[in-house]
């Protein structure tokens, strides 16, 4: 008989993959996000679905709404923007820079059963939320059960 070693960060792991593949299921690999540009800091995403609609929320902190895009093509929606260096002020001395600045850019593949023409972008204290409408096929339905 051989005995194993428990290790609690393994089972972290088999969750972490679980739901990495449960979100994949809707959002295509978001493991390994479609991007044409890597950018030197990425943002934080949220990705969330009611009934309804899909949600992405984006912690874009220091950005007004004019520093981002948001696109959809070919089932693919894009994120992209740039947060300007506070270094750009000549006269100041900085001792410590920890925050992230430059260009940046998140892509997900979004299901097929999305109301494109729908799909609406909110920015509001730093968070950007984009809703992707879900198309009536892809709602969830409920059917009666007969019972004979």
């Amino acid at each position: 008989m051989t005995l194993t070693r428990w290790n609690p960060a393994r089972e972290l792991m088999d969750i972490a993959d679980e739901m990495n593949r449960l979100v994949s299921n809707v959002f295509g690999d978001v493991t390994r996000e479609t991007s044409f540009f890597k950018g030197s800091w990425t943002p934080a995403v949220d990705i969330s679905e009611d009934k309804d609609n899909f949600y992405l929320h984006v912690e874009l902190p220091g950005l007004k709404k004019d520093d981002v895009k948001v696109s959809y093509e070919d089932g693919i929606l894009t994120i992209r923007g740039e947060k300007k260096d506070v270094r750009e002020d000549k006269d100041v001395n900085f001792h410590r820079i920890e925050r992230s600045f430059g260009m940046f850019e998140r892509s997900f593949r979004v299901p097929n059963r999305i109301l494109e023409d729908k799909i609406d972008a909110k920015f509001e204290n730093g968070v950007l939320t984009v809703t992707l409408p879900k198309a009536e096929e892809a709602k969830p339905k409920e059917i009666e059960v007969k019972i004979s």
